[in-house]
């Protein structure tokens, strides 16, 4: 092409059609500038939209119900300790006679006045020739009974295993006798103490249960079968097979099935009519252990209702399980901000828990809508469900949303425009 031509080189046009896009922008940023400076001071001051959290719901777990093999007679019920209700009940609210478990009662009253500080045995109790009426009266009535020696000493605690584990009605009256001077003074303090504890369906006319007119129920047995492993005084005696007392000798423990099918205690008692038995029992569940309390009233013997509860106890323990819905780390939430920034909500902990039968786990998720955040700002809670167990684990942010600079929101009005949202959450 010829020096006096008017037509440019390729090379410039490309220059010129740059300078043209370059200078347009920058038109439209000063534009926005010079009008005012409104539009610009507000997109650079304004808040910036929050970015909703996309939450991952774990589904429920739930087992297959617990197949039981359930007694054929009188009232029962099973209770589990930190469980709520009862896992298995047959007739359980009929008042029913309780027989020698009134023991466990007049045990817990008098700790209750008298607490004994672990690995002590209490303050002593002198014996005398009344205790030796007593015994006699208990015998001529065909109370179940433990020797007694007039001017003897013994310790609370052994007064209480001379009481619990033979049985010994005999002592159930001296030891009343000598914490409230008597066994109407017992009685006064214990329709108290039962009122306290909500046993409103117990009754109570005498210390050891020998009358039919000590009555309750299966499912308030049960809770003060709970009330009584709590006391660890109690909970010693009635797991111990036998026990040596000074100038009584040794007494052994009535409960047959101890140390059978898990179980660890309570309490015999025995009618002219029906055998009973409040037991405990613990079982191995993972990294942790449970506590079942039951008990079964109205059997025709001992063995008889001894098999009864066995078979109902081997068919309990497999119905525990434990149930993780929750892992380390486990990501149950992300976010994604209108500028381009992600980080994801992570659980600080894995969460387990212990369920029975086909109670079901469910996990709860919420997680706070974000404008800026921090790595490792708590940004919500995952709450696990199970019954009345609840355990809650704070999620927190693996990455930073930062601030989005003043480009984007110069060139993103809409954008700042958007309303706030409120927190999401699943249930």
């Amino acid at each position: 092409m010829s020096a006096g031509s008017s037509t440019a080189r390729p090379s410039a046009r490309v220059y010129r059609r740059r300078r043209i896009v370059v200078f347009s922008a920058l038109a439209i940023v000063l534009a926005l500038f010079t009008t005012g400076g409104v539009y610009s001071a507000n997109a650079l001051g304004a808040p910036v939209p929050a970015a909703q959290p996309a939450i991952t719901d774990p589904a429920p777990v739930a087992a297959a119900p617990q197949s039981l093999s359930l007694p054929g007679f009188g009232t029962f019920a099973v209770g589990g300790v930190g469980f709520e209700g009862l896992l298995a009940a047959g007739d359980e609210q009929r008042p029913m006679p309780m027989a020698s478990i009134t023991k466990v009662i007049t045990a817990l009253v008098v700790l209750d006045a008298n607490p004994i500080p672990a690995g002590e045995g209490g303050p002593d109790i002198t014996y005398t020739d009344a205790d030796v009426d007593i015994y006699w009266d208990q015998v001529a009535q065909n109370s179940s009974v433990a020797p007694v020696v007039a001017g003897s000493t013994l310790s609370l605690r052994e007064s209480l295993e001379a009481m619990l584990l033979p049985s010994g009605g005999n002592y159930s009256i001296s030891i009343a006798n000598w914490a409230f001077g008597s066994v109407d003074g017992f009685l006064e303090r214990a329709r108290a103490w039962l009122d306290e504890h909500g046993l409103v369906n117990t009754r109570l006319v005498d210390t050891s249960g020998l009358s039919l007119d000590d009555v309750s129920t299966a499912a308030e047995i049960v809770e003060l079968g709970k009330l009584a492993i709590a006391d660890p005084t109690v909970a010693e005696i009635v797991a111990m097979p036998s026990a040596d007392i000074p100038e009584l000798g040794t007494v052994k423990n009535g409960n047959k099935l101890l140390g059978a099918h898990g179980v660890d205690g309570i309490k015999t008692g025995t009618t002219d009519d029906a055998a009973n038995l409040l037991f405990s029992a613990d079982y191995a569940v993972g990294a942790s252990s449970v506590t079942v309390v039951g008990v079964v009233l109205g059997g025709a013997t001992h063995a008889v209702l001894n098999e009864a509860i066995a078979a109902l106890l081997d068919s309990i323990a497999p119905g525990f399980h434990e149930v993780t819905p929750l892992e380390a780390n486990q990501v149950l939430a992300q976010y994604e901000t209108p500028w381009g920034e992600t980080a994801r909500a992570r659980t600080t902990g894995g969460a387990s828990v212990v369920v029975w039968s086909d109670t079901p786990v469910d996990v709860e998720v919420h997680a706070d809508p974000l404008t800026l955040a921090s790595r490792g700002d708590e940004v919500g809670t995952a709450v696990v469900r199970a019954g009345s167990q609840e355990i809650t684990v704070p999620l927190v942010l693996d990455a930073s949303l930062e601030e989005p600079g003043a480009w984007w929101r110069l060139t993103n009005p809409g954008a700042l425009d958007a309303p706030e949202v409120a927190q999401s959450g699943s249930e």
